[in-house]
């Protein structure tokens, strides 16, 4: 199997949050795309963060494109050069005041959408979590935070309750290294 065979290549346009590029592909057969669009985005982190009381730290926040409220787990990007297990940690002490003093635990890095965007999440699990802080909210930022016994997780997934797929994910993958 070929890969494809980017002919042509210029930005729609580009912002902080993220670039939308337009290529000219050449597929293995060679029949041309003109115009096949990607989704420039950066690396985020996200963390199943669990107290001593088996309590897993979520966040409650609007989600504009959705419309709606979300219960997630806490979340963001690196910033600079921060390497991702430094940048998780910064993320849930400014969204929740939780610290752990126990290194965090990588369960996976995964694609987004391959098909259409560049980025990836990188996903840990942080046991052992405690509030030392208040949070460090950006001025764009407007955060609930919530504390839910891991018995519950499913039920809340089951009923919809909890419906962020990276939230899912990570909870599943944390329940596995959870049974060792």
């Amino acid at each position: 199997m070929n890969s494809w065979k980017t002919l042509n290549s210029s930005y729609v346009f580009k912002t902080p949050f993220g670039n939308l590029r337009k290529d000219e592909c050449e597929l293995p057969n060679g029949q041309i795309i003109k115009s096949y669009y990607v989704n420039e985005y950066a690396d985020w982190v996200n963390a199943i963060a669990l107290t001593k009381d088996k309590e897993i730290v979520l966040v409650k926040q609007y989600r504009y494109a959705a419309q709606d409220f979300f219960l997630e787990i806490p979340a963001g990007k690196p910033e600079g050069n921060e390497e991702y297990e430094d940048a998780i940690l910064r993320e849930l002490r400014e969204e929740t005041g939780y610290i752990s003093d126990q290194k965090p635990i990588l369960l996976g890095e995964f694609y987004v959408n391959p098909a259409t965007q560049t980025n990836k999440v990188v996903t840990f699990l942080i046991l052992d979590a405690y509030k030392a802080y208040d949070q460090e909210l950006d001025p764009t930022e407007f955060i609930d935070v919530h504390l839910v016994d891991i018995k519950e997780m499913e039920t809340m997934i089951s009923t919809g309750e909890i419906n962020q797929l990276f939230t899912v994910s990570a909870y599943y993958m944390s329940k596995s290294f959870l049974k060792d």
